[in-house]
């Protein structure tokens, strides 16, 4: 059985019936069957179909935000918000995945040679529970515009989330078993992945998890693309815009509470202005409440003063608050924040840890949570030096008014994607990944839709 529970509340909410082994593997046998007829859809009726898909989550948006709030705590604005997104990532690929996937004549010794992209077959996606729709979109959107059929397997806690996202794909007229959403326990996932019919894995989670997923996957010599952990750094100098970075890097930090792989983590602070942004940043955060995520306001909320709701899960607010704990104890000192609620549900603090070093759990390791660690950088190059000090490599940011230091750190981060002057984000036109242990491949853009496909050479005498 799957078991969420309502993080504002700690209570359990209902529980759906997982599948059983033979069960999951007939929903994929079923999707794989559907793959020859939608391969053989032509790719202006699948960009109708996606087409159709965007309108019907745009209809949906509410009820899939109040879902997203009960099952994993997203503020009902932020829910509506990311419905938007997934609506315009269909629609991004719809209107440009036949310039994606056109076939490409390269020269050689033949009388005529080509590149052509064709689908693989089925793809599973394997997804968190901190986007539930946008991270399906994401994956769904180019696989199934590619011509794949795509099964979909999201996280234990938002089973109610995935119902209602798949019954606005089928209420579209997506042709039966394109898209199969496969409520499964996490224990079978690797029976999944194994499954014959399963062509590709698209995973989004975290490092750990990351790793079983690719070795399982290269067992059976399937190509993955994994989106892992980050830690990101957030580089200020000081000629920046101090009012502009500070209140966007507590917004990076504080959306969705802080559930985020792309958040800025990670503060490094040139040396002259570091103790100005700590006190900026605290008084911001000192502006930030916390409450029931389904009663929030659904106007724009990204936007201070901010308004925040719980960690999705016990176990993540008891981890978070250990490496809180352990930052502290090894020299870091705690401005906000840094104490547990006594109230109901799993709410954690925004929490500013400032004095931190590279050898402290804060700066080691990904903090999934409204947890920002402050570090004192001597100059540019130490910044680049203590940003770029990390296993993880998801996003990166720097602020400056020095362009030619800009480029300088857009070309030196270690990271799959740098802003400048700007929060790190995910966006359909743009292709997102990370390296090392923040996974590989890449979603999103051109470069997001040919991974799931067979870039097929062909020769002509």
């Amino acid at each position: 059985m799957l078991a969420p529970v309502n993080p504002t509340t700690g209570q359990p909410l209902a529980q759906v019936a997982s599948l059983t082994l033979p069960e999951c593997n007939r929903a994929i046998d079923k999707t794989y069957e559907a793959f020859p007829a939608w391969r053989d859809t032509s790719i202006t009726e699948r960009a109708s179909a996606l087409m159709r898909i965007a309108a019907s989550l745009r209809k949906s948006k509410n009820t899939l935000a109040k879902l997203m709030a009960q099952e994993m705590g997203k503020p009902l604005c932020e829910g509506i918000a990311e419905v938007e997104k997934s609506a315009a990532c269909a629609e991004y690929y719809t209107n440009n995945s036949a310039d994606f996937l056109k076939p490409e004549t390269l020269e050689s010794d033949a009388a005529y040679s080509y590149v052509t992209y064709q689908p693989l077959g089925t793809i599973l996606g394997i997804l968190p529970w901190n986007a539930p729709v946008w991270l399906a979109l994401r994956f769904l959107a180019p696989a199934l515009m590619a011509g794949n059929t795509c099964v979909m397997k999201a996280d234990p806690n938002v089973p109610a989330t995935a119902a209602a996202l798949t019954a606005a794909f089928n209420s579209a007229g997506l042709p039966k078993n394109v898209m199969t959403n496969l409520p499964i326990e996490t224990e079978l996932v690797g029976e999944a992945i194994d499954h014959p019919a399963v062509k590709a894995v698209s995973f989004t989670g975290s490092s750990a998890a990351g790793k079983k997923v690719a070795a399982r996957a290269a067992g059976g010599i399937k190509p993955a693309v994994l989106e892992l952990g980050g830690s990101d750094p957030c580089i200020v100098l000081a000629d920046a815009n101090l009012d502009k970075a500070c209140n966007v890097i507590t917004l990076s930090r504080m959306i969705n509470a802080g559930q985020s792989c792309i958040a800025a983590k990670r503060v490094i602070v040139e040396a002259s202005i570091y103790d100005d942004v700590c006190n900026r940043l605290f008084k911001i955060f000192s502006t930030i409440t916390m409450g029931d995520p389904s009663q929030s306001s659904t106007s724009e909320c990204t936007a201070l003063p901010y308004a925040m709701g719980p960690i999705a899960r016990k176990d993540l607010q008891t981890q978070l608050h250990q490496q809180v704990n352990q930052t502290i104890q090894s020299g870091a000192r705690c401005i906000h924040g840094g104490d547990l609620p006594s109230t109901s549900g799993f709410f954690y603090p925004p929490t500013l840890l400032i004095d931190v070093q590279p050898e402290m759990s804060a700066f080691t390791e990904e903090t999934f949570g409204p947890v920002l660690a402050i570090i004192k950088a001597n100059d540019f190059e130490h910044a680049i030096q203590l940003a770029n000090k990390t296993e993880y490599g998801l996003g990166a940011s720097i602020w400056t008014a020095d362009k030619t230091k800009a480029e300088l750190a857009a070309n030196k981060l270690q990271a799959g994607q740098v802003a400048v002057n700007g929060i790190v984000k995910t966006d359909p036109r743009l292709p997102s990944g990370g390296i090392g242990l923040s996974g590989y491949g890449r979603e999103l853009g051109p470069q997001g839709i040919k991974e799931f496909v067979n870039v097929k050479q062909v020769w002509v005498g």
